[in-house]
C-alpha cells in the first residue's frame, strides 16, 4: 500500500545546491543549536521543511551518520520526520517535517496569566503523554532500540496542533533490543537533565532508563516542580512509594486560582516525573510503565 511505501522509503538525498534553492540562499534562520542552524524552506512540492546545516566537521561525521540511521529507523506520531539529507565534502544538511509551533522551552509552565506562549495544564499533560508514547516507541516498539541521549525542552517540536515530535538524534546510540547496556564515548546530554549513570559509572551502566531519567526531568520543570527538586532526592533510603507520599505537597506547587481537577493533574505530573528521576537506574520505570500509569 502507499502508506507501507511511505513508511519503507528512506530520506531522499540532495545535493548542496538544491538545499540553498530549498532555503532560498539560507533565508529565514529559525534557530542555532549546539551542533548547527536550522532554517526554514520548502520542498519542490510545496511541503514546508526545516533544514538543520550541521557545523563544518574534520571528523567522520558520526553524528551526522547516527541523525541519519536513527531517524530513517523509525516512523510514528511522535518523532519528527525526516524527509530528506544532503553530504556534499564537509557540508551536512538534514531536511525534516517544518513544526509550527517551534520546539517546547520556548513556552511558559505553570502559570495562570495567560499570555500567547502560556500552554494550558490540559494540553501539557497532553504533551507529556505524547513524548511519552514517542520514546516508548524508540525504547521498544521500533525494529531497532533507540537510546535517545538528549531528551531536553528544545528537542521536542510542536506541530500545529501542539502533537510534540522528539527530534535531533545527533547524540543517539542505536542497538539490538536484546541489549540494556551501552556503552558510550564521553560525555552525551545536556546539563540538568543527562542522568547520573551517563556522567559517573558509580551509579551503573547507561541504557533506556537514561532517557527515563532526562524524561522525567523535562515532565517536572513542565509541572513547575524542577526547581523544588534536588537531585540527590532519589537516593533517598526510605521506600519510594512513601516517600513521595510524605513529600509530594512540596514538589505540587500550581500557582494561582486552579480546580481541583487540574491540581490531581499536575500531582500526577510530579509522581511520574519524581519516580522517573530516581538515582539507581533500575528503580525508574520504563516508558511504558508510565504510560500505564
Amino acid at each position: 500500500s502507499f502508506l507501507q511505501k511511505q513508511e519503507t522509503s528512506h530520506p531522499k538525498r540532495y545535493t548542496f545546491s538544491e538545499v540553498r534553492r530549498m532555503t532560498k540562499s539560507f533565508a529565514h534562520k529559525l534557530g542555532r543549536g549546539g551542533c548547527g542552524t536550522v532554517y526554514r524552506g520548502s520542498l519542490p512540492d510545496g511541503r514546508e521543511i526545516a533544514v538543520k546545516m550541521l557545523k563544518d566537521s574534520k571528523g567522520d561525521g558520526e553524528e551526522f551518520v547516527n541523525e541519519v540511521a536513527s531517524i530513517s529507523k523509525t516512523s510514528h506520531i511522535n518523532v519528527v520526520n525526516l524527509l530528506g539529507f544532503s553530504l556534499q565534502g564537509s557540508k551536512r544538511a538534514l531536511i525534516y517535517e517544518y513544526m509550527s509551533n517551534g520546539s517546547l522551552d520556548r513556552y511558559s509552565f505553570g502559570v495562570t496569566i495567560q499570555g500567547d506562549n502560556t500552554l494550558s495544564w490540559d494540553r501539557l499533560f497532553d504533551i507529556i503523554v505524547g513524548i511519552a508514547r514517542g520514546l516508548e516507541y524508540l525504547h521498544s516498539r521500533c525494529n531497532i532500540r533507540i537510546v535517545h541521549f538528549d531528551i531536553k525542552p528544545q528537542n521536542i517540536l510542536l506541530d500545529q496542533d501542539f502533537c510534540p515530535k522528539i527530534s535531533d538524534f545527533g547524540l543517539s546510540k542505536l542497538c539490538h533490543l536484546k541489549e540494556s547496556r551501552i556503552s558510550i564515548n564521553g560525555l552525551r546530554g545536556t546539563p540538568g537533565y543527562i542522568a547520573p549513570e551517563v556522567f559517573s559509572r558509580q551509579y551503573g551502566s547507561a541504557s533506556s532508563k537514561s532517557d527515563v531519567y532526562s524524561y522525567g526531568m523535562v515532565v517536572l520543570e513542565m509541572a513547575g516542580a524542577k526547581k523544588n527538586i534536588n537531585v540527590s532526592t532519589g537516593s533517598s533510603s526510605k521506600y519510594f512509594p512513601q516517600w513521595l507520599n510524605d513529600n509530594l505537597d512540596q514538589f505540587c506547587c500550581p500557582t494561582g486560582d486552579i480546580s481541583s481537577q487540574t491540581t490531581d493533574l499536575v500531582k500526577k505530573m510530579v509522581v511520574v516525573g519524581l519516580w522517573c528521576i530516581q538515582l539507581v537506574p533500575t528503580d525508574r520505570p520504563s516508558m511504558r510503565e508510565v504510560l500505564e500509569m
